[in-house]
């Protein structure tokens, strides 16, 4: 299949207009339609319906493969290019605030660093696409056991901090006392579902086979809001210890069981080079 084509076709998709998606990549309307009827006819299936603008069952089935497909071909070129560039003096790090240990901002160059906190699932992909020079990504694991991350291209991964997590609690909780709490005692209770800025609850129900279920979703990455909202009684949330302790009007309590830690991993592509590349030794030597 031509990529330009699947590229129109995953732009009227997804704004469900022949107009719209002619605007966004800078074609005429004709020529969207061309690109949709060329697609179609190579595939000898309907892909859209046109009014309204939806996509068949064929339609929802190529989406899915258009996806990875595009996204390898957009990582195969920012990997060309990042090899035969000059390598950049400043550094663009993708990033949970989750990730940020201490290890890792000592690590940081002193002068032109962008950091870029983003969900968890988009942080490969910027790694792989160039939009990111680097990546931090997080999440529970077992001890010493690598994090399951997308297969979106190529990419190296080192493991670069663990470090024990705990349960946030709200000050009262009838459970604060405890010296440790256990995840199949709490499969029950009221927590946050917070995916990008705690540790998400899809990694908790992996753990122990739990529920889990949310009494409130916070879709952001900002930890404040995140521990006011434990602090309210709104949730609980499961931090890294560091992220959860002297945060007013809760108490942080160590997991016991199962044996989980809070695994940090250093993603790139290819071999890194300047900036990126003199961090990414400080923080491999330092693991």
């Amino acid at each position: 299949m031509d990529p330009h084509l699947l590229r129109t076709y995953v732009t009227v998709a997804r704004l469900a207009s022949f107009s719209e998606a002619a605007r966004e990549l800078g074609y005429t309307q004709s020529a969207v339609s061309q690109h949709i009827a060329a697609l179609e006819q190579d595939l000898d299936a309907p892909l859209l319906t046109r009014r309204p603008v939806v996509p068949t069952a064929a339609g929802e089935r190529l989406l899915e493969h258009a996806g990875p497909l595009l996204l390898r071909l957009d990582a195969a070129r920012a990997d060309v290019v990042r090899m035969a560039a000059a390598p950049q003096q400043g550094l663009t790090l993708a990033t949970t605030p989750t990730a940020l240990g201490a290890g890792i901002l000592a690590a940081l160059p002193p002068v032109g660093v962008t950091l870029r906190v983003l969900p968890r699932a988009e942080i490969p992909a910027a790694v792989a696409t160039g939009t990111a020079d680097l990546g931090l990504v997080d999440g529970l694991a077992a001890p010493s056991d690598p994090l399951r991350l997308p297969d979106v291209a190529p990419l190296t991964t080192h493991g670069v901090a663990e470090e024990p997590v705990s349960v946030l609690l709200p000050a009262g909780h009838p459970l604060a006392a405890r010296t440790g709490l256990r995840l199949a005692d709490l499969a029950d209770a009221r927590w946050l579902d917070a995916p990008d800025a705690a540790l998400p609850l899809d990694h908790l129900r992996a753990a122990t086979g739990g529920a889990f279920r949310p009494a409130l979703r916070y879709e952001g990455t900002d930890l404040r809001t995140l521990t006011a909202l434990a602090a309210a009684g709104h949730g609980l949330t499961l931090l890294p210890h560091r992220a959860a302790t002297a945060v007013p009007g809760t108490v942080a309590v160590p997991l016991t069981a199962p044996r989980l830690v809070h695994r940090t991993e250093l993603v790139h592509g290819g071999s890194p080079r300047g900036a990126a590349a003199q961090m990414a030794r400080k923080l491999v030597g330092a693991a």
